[in-house]
C-alpha cells in the first residue's frame, strides 16, 4: 500500500512536532503543533526532499508566496500542487 501525498506531509509534520500522526489534525497551524521557525525551515526541508519539489523560498511570508503554510491541510494543497506541476 502506498503512501499518499497527505499521509507523508502530515508524517513529517508529526516528527517536527515530536507527535504521532494520528495526532495532527488537518485544521491545525505549525504553531498550534509548537513548530516555529527553524521547526518549518526544517519541516520545508524534510517535504522537499521527500518529494523531489522545490518550495518557494519566501513561502514563510504567505503575502508573498502562494505555498500556503496557514494549516496541515493548506500545506498538503500547496505541496499536492508542486507534486502535479512537476509531473507535467
Amino acid at each position: 500500500m502506498s503512501e499518499t501525498i497527505k499521509d507523508r506531509v502530515v508524517a513529517i509534520i508529526a516528527e517536527q512536532a515530536v507527535l504521532e500522526p494520528g495526532d495532527v489534525r488537518l485544521d491545525q497551524t505549525l504553531e498550534d503543533l509548537g513548530i516555529e521557525s527553524l521547526g518549518l525551515v526544517e519541516s520545508i526541508f524534510a517535504i522537499e526532499e521527500a518529494f523531489d519539489i522545490s518550495v518557494p523560498f519566501n513561502a514563510n511570508d504567505p503575502s508573498e508566496s502562494e505555498f500556503d503554510i496557514s494549516s496541515v491541510a493548506a500545506i498538503i494543497k500547496a505541496v499536492e500542487g508542486l507534486v502535479a506541476e512537476q509531473a507535467a
